[in-house]
């Protein structure tokens, strides 16, 4: 853990609040909205699925909490920090994983690696390791612009693994994959749940999202609380 993240934690205005709590939380765009007065609690530790058509808001959801977006209207924090005034703690804290990594493509996949670890104060040791877990020791010192889609996919879960952070994120983080990476995405959401970091994985693939313990349904950019299912542990 750096040594900014530790200060952030002594700085933490109440530790025992939830990891995402939105109240009202409302983003428009031109005079189109695309999340409606959404009220969310997350606690620390939890699974949360998020499942919705294309177009219903989740990706909005997604970036307003990973302080990609800010709220039009409403407010919220997570894990106590304001969606606004607490913007770069948040970010310290959270990583969006989406089927936009966010990757140099003339960098190789191990120096966007290097560059993450740098970028947040850690230690770049781990970068092969992190590789060699999603398979793409053989393709480490290609430049990422060469990469398939499945194989940018799985830098960005490398990145995550390095990372480890408190708040996971992911926003259709199956889109264009072949099974064998879509495993990979899987295995990466089981290990922060088991590690109990949060994750909400936002998804309308219906063969995914088995490791969550909670579904939350959207459309037309609300959350629908009537078709809430049932907290369940992960399995």
């Amino acid at each position: 853990m750096t040594d900014a993240l530790l200060s952030d934690r002594r700085m933490d205005p109440e530790p025992n609040t939830p990891a995402v709590l939105l109240a009202g939380a409302t983003r428009v765009f031109g005079v189109a909205p695309a999340l409606v007065r959404v009220d969310l609690r997350i606690e620390r530790g939890e699974t949360v699925l998020i499942r919705g058509p294309n177009g219903a808001g989740k990706s909005t959801l997604l970036r307003l909490i990973a302080t990609a977006l800010s709220p039009t209207y409403g407010s919220g924090s997570v894990f106590g920090f304001d969606l606004v005034t607490g913007r770069d703690k948040i970010r310290r804290r959270t990583e969006l994983l989406g089927h936009r990594t966010r990757l140099y493509e003339d960098l190789t996949g191990a120096e966007n690696l290097r560059f993450a670890c740098a970028l947040y104060g850690l230690a770049s040791d781990g970068v092969g390791a992190a590789l060699e877990h999603v398979g793409l020791t053989g393709a480490a010192d290609e430049r990422v612009r060469a990469y398939s889609q499945g194989m940018r996919q799985r830098v960005a879960v490398a990145r995550a693994i390095l990372r480890r952070p408190e708040l996971l994120l992911l926003d259709e983080p199956y889109a264009g994959l072949d099974e064998a990476a879509k495993d990979v995405v899987d295995q990466a959401v089981r290990e922060a749940g088991g590690e109990g970091r949060t994750v909400v994985l936002a998804t309308h693939d219906p063969a995914r999202g088995g490791m969550a313990g909670r579904t939350l349904f959207m459309d037309q950019g609300r959350l629908l609380p009537e078709l809430v299912a049932e907290r369940r542990e992960p399995g």
